[in-house]
């Protein structure tokens, strides 16, 4: 009966690799054993999976349509082996984790070192994004779990982290700049503000802060990265809204750049560990986001030092 697993996990592969050469390498099979067993797939089903050109691999409506469906079915497919076999743990093998840009350059660096500390056999595979895209690819079972701002969604459980602290940076002749100590909203009321564009949840917090504040977030100046954001600041835009992981780090790294932090129960920018309800590791997920919460904690230690209480 048609078609195989084998011709599933063959179709997602050239699919996510974009080339059937590198597909077969990934799965340690020849070109023409794969390229073949895609043919037979589609004659019996009386479809086309792919549109082949001499340079490029592209999926057609067809298979763009279904290759949710094959991700879905090789997820649960390897689900229920591990619970087969009783080696469901993370711990054993490649982990995929979608994270934040912030979180991607500033934490999971010191994350990495403490869980491969713990557990010598696990591998970290991670994609940088915003949370609404890589909760998608979560969805599509692309990547096992997801770092990034919460989510209501069923299809997902989640363990909350830790919130970070919003800081502001500006031009260095701005009164923002001149000043020391904690920022309040009434000091934000002359200024746009900055943040990262609408597909990250940080936009959203950024937007409430600036009503609250009677001023406005700028929709000329919304960054793809927290540098661009704190370079549009630098150069008199406004004033951006950094997350602490960022701000801090990059205040270590350059002593000529200077954050405040905003004083408000609002300004924060919480984060959680999200992975499919489904999974059979979901006690796995749970010490995982432990740990984590440990690594923001060490982290946070040795902020508290240089900044004050609230890194």
């Amino acid at each position: 009966m048609r078609p195989t697993l084998r011709q599933i996990e063959y179709f997602v592969a050239v699919a996510e690799y974009g080339a059937f050469g590198a597909a077969a390498d990934a799965l340690a099979v020849s070109q023409p054993s794969l390229s073949k067993q895609l043919s037979t797939m589609e004659q019996e089903l009386g479809i086309r999976l792919f549109e082949r050109t001499s340079r490029r691999v592209s999926l057609t409506p067809t298979g763009r349509a279904v290759l949710a469906r094959g991700r879905s079915i090789l997820r649960d497919v390897r689900d229920f082996k591990a619970i087969a076999r009783g080696t469901t743990s993370l711990f054993a093998a490649k982990l995929s984790i979608g994270v934040l840009p912030s979180i991607g350059a500033y934490f999971m660096p010191i994350a990495n070192r403490r869980l491969h500390n713990l557990y010598p056999d696990l591998r970290l595979v991670i994609q940088e994004g915003a949370t609404r895209p890589l909760l998608q690819l979560l969805k599509d079972g692309t990547i096992d779990a997801v770092i990034g701002t919460p989510t209501n969604e069923p299809e997902f459980d989640s363990a909350p982290l830790f919130e970070e602290a919003l800081w502001v940076c500006a031009a260095s002749d701005d009164p923002i700049s001149l000043g020391s100590g904690p920022v309040t909203l009434s000091d934000l009321a002359n200024s746009p503000l900055l943040s990262l564009s609408a597909e990250f949840r940080l936009n959203d917090i950024v937007e409430q802060l600036a009503r609250k504040a009677g001023t406005y977030l700028s929709r000329d100046y919304e960054g793809g990265s927290l540098d661009a954001v704190r370079q549009m600041a630098v150069m008199g835009a406004g004033v951006a809204i950094l997350p602490s992981l960022y701000a801090l780090a990059e205040a270590v790294r350059d002593p000529e750049f200077k954050v405040r932090r905003l004083d408000h129960p609002d300004a924060v920018h919480p984060v959680a560990l999200h992975w499919r309800r489904t999974s059979p590791a979901a006690e796995d997920f749970i010490s995982l986001a432990k740990d984590l919460i440990i690594v923001k904690q060490e982290i946070r230690a040795l902020r508290v030092q240089r900044f004050g209480s609230h890194p």
